[in-house]
């Protein structure tokens, strides 16, 4: 296809005289106004073919303003030929979607026989909704995901599809959904029996993969990291619904959370002391690389930024003549050696020690962008890794008490993913391809 050129140069100019009529108490008077470009005697002869990639190239947020324009704007969504256009011509937002933090509960030794907690069995849970952070023109907007039933929480993120994750204690079930369609796709449950694992998802063109790890519930009183299993299903017609098992590294001590994808790998921190596993998703291995520093690191993050690995971290070297300070360190490709790539600038530093307080921070990357969010407070830094500016971030006015924090503590916290909303996603259309009975939903 043609490459598009927004801003053309016209070997020639337009200009219509337009006559405008208002009306006053004094009277009615006419003004002669020269509009060269938004004459709509210009617009109405554009081909539809042109206008439909230009709105192909409209973020998520102004397309669907501009669908309320007429019947056939609106219909775009459900046009094949406007989405297989979208889908080769639309660029890639890099924007943040973040939910409020659900404290993990465990359900090992839940009893529903007992009493206290009878009268809130049949209470209904709010919707879940979500918040979309535009890094570009630093905006929040509010996503519904009314959609997802209770007892599932956002786990992993992925061309376009949130993947959510049962909070039950058991076999997960997991669902794949598309909060701009609203549209939700179920996967097969795990084999085994899991609390709360770290779960890795990576959504191709033409491919799905997740791995879910760590959290094996050897007994009723046990929860060990002993084991992973993967799910995959592509075009060419392979699928492995979780058929393939591997075992972690081990002694290995793994804290539930998101893993990071990047060139085949998934990517994800062990603790005590500070390394990263890392799973080769086509030869099923896991390794240990060693972290930088990991004597002095405190609240390692691992984030991807442009199809590289980023260690973020607070270095604190107490016992040494070296100042702390916020460093960011990048996988090299060798697979073991890590090279600093970014500091803090100190005065920025101390600010943001002294509003951190020690609580700890997390971070999440796309693109050119890493945003460090402060623990028990609203407080967030937007680091942009090419032009290296650090600045801070407006909390979300959506939220509950006006930011992350507030009188509900961790409770109101935020937690963000990686998101590139998408109007298309194809790739669901091969899980059609599988026959197992499915789940249904009990919400």
């Amino acid at each position: 296809m043609e490459s598009f050129h927004p801003a053309m140069n016209l070997p020639f100019s337009y200009t219509f005289s337009t006559t405008l009529t208002a009306s006053s108490s004094s009277g009615t008077t006419a003004t002669s106004i020269t509009n060269t470009w938004m004459d709509p005697r210009i617009w109405s002869k554009l081909p539809q073919r042109l206008l439909d990639r230009v709105l192909a190239f409209l973020p998520p947020p102004a397309f669907f303003r501009a669908r309320s324009v007429c019947k056939r704007w609106y219909a775009l969504l459900f046009s094949d030929a406007f989405l297989e256009l979208y889908l080769q011509v639309s660029p890639r937002h890099h924007w943040f979607l973040f939910f409020k933090h659900k404290t993990l509960k465990s359900y090992i030794y839940r009893n529903n026989t007992s009493g206290g907690d009878q009268g809130d069995i049949n209470v209904r849970a709010p919707p879940c909704e979500g918040y979309i952070f535009d890094p570009y023109d630093i905006t929040w907007y509010r996503l519904s995901f009314a959609l997802i039933p209770p007892g599932f929480s956002p786990a992993s993120s992925s061309g376009g599809l949130v993947c959510c994750v049962s909070d039950e204690a058991g076999p997960k079930s997991i669902i794949l959904c598309n909060p701009i369609l609203g549209s939700l796709t179920q996967l097969p449950p795990t084999l085994r029996p899991r609390l709360f694992p770290s779960i890795g998802l990576t959504v191709s063109p033409t491919s799905i993969d997740v791995t879910v790890a760590g959290d094996d519930m050897i007994s009723p009183f046990a929860v060990k990291n002993l084991t992973a299993e993967n799910f995959h299903i592509d075009g060419g017609g392979f699928y492995s619904i979780w058929g393939t098992n591997s075992s972690l590294p081990r002694l290995c001590s793994l804290e539930s959370g998101r893993m990071v994808y990047v060139g085949g790998k998934f990517y994800c921190m062990n603790f005590s002391p500070f390394s990263v596993l890392a799973h080769d998703v086509a030869a099923n291995i896991w390794c240990k690389i060693q972290a930088p520093m990991r004597r002095f690191l405190r609240s390692p993050n691992l984030v991807e930024s442009k199809g590289k690995l980023l260690l973020v971290a607070a270095v604190e070297k107490s016992k040494l003549n070296v100042p702390k300070s916020f460093r960011l360190w990048s996988l090299q490709s060798c697979g073991t050696t890590w090279v600093e790539v970014e500091r803090m600038p100190q005065q920025l530093y101390v600010q943001f020690a002294e509003l951190e307080g020690g609580n700890g921070f997390d971070c999440v990357g796309n693109g050119e962008f890493i945003v460090i969010m402060i623990r028990g407070s609203d407080k967030a830094l937007l680091f942009d890794i090419f032009r290296k500016i650090w600045q801070w971030i407006p909390p979300c006015p959506y939220s509950q008490d006006g930011g992350v924090g507030g009188s509900n503590g961790r409770d109101s916290e935020l937690h963000g993913f990686a998101y590139e909303p998408r109007l298309a996603t194809p790739v669901t259309g091969l899980l059609d391809q599988l026959t197992l009975p499915f789940q249904p939903f009990n919400g």
